[in-house]
């Protein structure tokens, strides 16, 4: 057996385990990510992506491939039945002032994740699977098969992303804790040409309900998608009843081929620890088993792969101490927990909305649950302060553990947003008059940086040039609502860390409380 040592060792190259190696390839961690299959899974899945996982998959450079293959969607509808017509439909670009991607994307996963796997620096090792694992003081020492015989790894971190069968969890002995409820979902692929020899104006993304039963149309890259309910006892249709079933929906056409059916159990199950000794760390479906429904696994589990990496590149470059990483699990696992209840909710409130069964202003509304898919409020700090779910059609000002808007500001060398600032540090933002010449700290930190967020333009004699950011019509300053001479420190996650008064040293101050460590400086 060889030894070799590394600072991370990441289990399954799923969606989400490829995310994370990505994250950690993005912030220079050296990683090994083991997959015990030959190839990535070919399997039918779901694949509805997401505003905020777009974002992270940019973070780390790998969403121009994704969206090259993707579909990319700005509408969700709801189809009359009687008429076979759209009645209602939410639109996206109303979150175009707010992200980069003012859309969700189709593209299937078993798609997805050989781009992914192709923006990774370095290849996944298949056919490598954990036999066993030992936490030490200092390291987690791995057991692995390979083609080549066993082999021994010593990791400062293990990441399981094994999936909802964990070998992982079972192996620390976690418990699983939820239900796994009667309701299922099947899911079918077939081809069927809507857009010219029977035509349909259905938007890519539409759900047909009544009163009696309900299915959702998903338009793919290549294909059309159909996702309705299965009864707990119902067996699975053949082909034929499959293909009348779908005709029920869209009506009589000329060509109808079924290319593959699944059925998902309808699980809300989350493990009760997601680390131990801020060693070993359940991620993806190791650390919860969600509903189908909006592909939440998948984009749940895409903000374990955004709020981990970060945590460790902090820590393993000493620029925080160790206690940062218990934020992952006091994060995330009240997202898992209750944000896919909360998300589900405000999906069957959207299909009650458009049977008349709410009485709210359909724009409000609307405009409220389309802000849902960005609107990811994490507990940043351990108060059970947080919610996936947007309550208002006007968005409030930001406060500690929001996601930050990103919005484009122009910066000493151009036109730059708030979320390409903060891509590998911490920044803070100060809402501040720069003709005053405030008081803003100069860039000699590779973990913090500052800049003035201003609807002056620096002065060229002001010596603030080069650290102030131009504002023009306040247009950013209105969207975040905070006090004139207000810091916001936002964290490389993209999420707000903290909102205060300026002053002199509070972002680094704010900084240290989050990171446990000082601001580290630039070697000279």
């Amino acid at each position: 057996m060889t030894a070799d040592q590394l600072p991370v060792a990441v289990v399954g190259a799923g969606p989400i385990g490829l995310t994370t190696a990505l994250g950690l390839e993005h912030y220079g961690i050296p990683y090994l990510l083991l997959e015990e299959d030959a190839v990535l899974s070919s399997d039918t899945k779901a694949g509805t992506t997401l505003s905020r996982t777009l974002e992270i998959w940019n973070r780390y450079g790998a969403v121009d491939g994704i969206l090259a293959a993707a579909l990319r969607i700005d509408e969700i509808g709801d189809i009359d039945r009687a008429t076979n017509t759209p009645r209602a439909s939410v639109r996206l670009a109303e979150l175009a002032d707010d992200t980069q991607f003012p859309f969700v994307i189709n593209l299937p996963q078993q798609k997805m994740e050989p781009i992914l796997a192709g923006a990774l620096r370095q290849p996944v090792s298949t056919q490598h699977r954990l036999q066993s694992f030992e936490v030490r003081d200092d390291r987690v020492v791995l057991r692995v098969d390979t083609p080549d015989g066993p082999r021994s790894l010593e990791a400062s971190h293990l990441l399981a992303c094994d999936g909802g069968r964990s070998r992982i969890r079972d192996a620390l002995g976690v418990t699983v804790v939820g239900e796994t409820l009667p309701e299922r979902y099947m899911l079918i692929d077939v081809v069927v040409d809507l857009d010219v020899d029977n035509a349909r104006d259905y938007p890519y993304l539409a759900y047909f309900a009544d009163k009696s039963e309900w299915m959702v149309l998903i338009r793919q890259p290549d294909n059309w998608r159909f996702l309705f309910p299965l009864g707990p006892d119902a067996e699975p249709p053949g082909e034929e009843e499959l293909l009348v079933k779908v005709k029920q929906f869209i009506g009589e056409v000329d060509r109808i081929e079924l290319l593959g059916s699944v059925v998902y159990n309808v699980h809300h199950r989350v493990a009760d620890r997601w680390s131990v000794d801020r060693k070993v760390f359940l991620m993806g479906d190791a650390a919860h088993l969600i509903t189908p429904m909006w592909a939440l696994g998948l984009n749940t589990g895409a903000l374990d792969a955004s709020n981990l990496p970060w945590r460790l590149a902090w820590v393993l470059r000493g620029w925080a101490d160790e206690t940062l990483l218990d934020g992952y699990e006091q994060e995330q696992r009240p997202v898992a927990i209750n944000g896919s209840g909360e998300m589900a909710e405000a999906a069957r409130k959207y299909m009650s909305h458009q049977r008349g069964a709410v009485t709210a202003d359909t724009s409000a509304w609307a405009t409220a649950y389309t802000r849902t898919l960005l609107s990811v409020r994490l507990d940043v700090e351990g108060h059970g302060d947080w919610s996936m779910v947007a309550t208002s059609a006007m968005p409030p000002a930001v406060r500690a553990g929001d996601r930050a808007p990103d919005q484009a500001l122009q910066g000493p060398a151009g036109r730059v947003t708030t979320h390409d600032l903060c891509r590998d540090s911490f920044v803070a933002l100060y809402f501040t008059d720069v003709r005053r010449r405030p008081g803003i700290p100069v860039n000699d930190s590779p973990a913090l940086k500052h800049y003035a967020v201003s609807r002056w333009d620096a002065p060229h004699d002001s010596g603030l040039r080069d650290r102030a950011l131009f504002d023009p019509g306040s247009v950013v300053t209105n969207r975040y609502g905070v006090p004139p001479e207000n810091v916001v420190l936002i964290r490389p996650d993209g999420h707000i860390a903290a909102v205060a008064p300026m002053g002199a040293g509070v972002a680094e101050e704010l900084y240290m409380r989050v990171t446990g460590r000082p601001v580290p400086r630039e070697e000279s």
